[in-house]
């Protein structure tokens, strides 16, 4: 029995749930911000948060933070494909 049906699968998922999580908590991190600038005495908190956030996006993205945030999810995409790859070879060897 073939075991790339398999692998392809394990792979795929692994790649578009770890491409997934950095956006989602950037994104999640970037409307908190978003939302306390809009609270009267927090606005300040919110309005830096969001600049400090962007900035730091635009180190990774090349002054773009929407790059940045392709870069830092395609890294981990990477790595989580590389992780699984690891396991399941681990797997197959210990099955022997």
């Amino acid at each position: 029995m073939s075991i790339l049906p398999s692998l392809l699968r394990s792979l795929v998922l692994t790649a578009i749930f770890s491409f997934l999580t950095p956006v989602v908590f950037i994104g999640l991190i970037w409307a908190t911000l978003s939302g306390l600038g809009h609270i009267p005495h927090l606005e300040i908190i919110g309005l830096e948060g969001v600049e400090q956030v962007s900035k730091f996006l635009a180190v990774f993205g090349s002054g773009n933070a929407i790059r940045g945030v392709m870069t830092i999810s395609f890294a981990s995409t990477l790595v989580g494909v590389l992780f699984d790859a690891y396991t399941l070879y681990r797997y197959q060897n210990f099955r022997r």
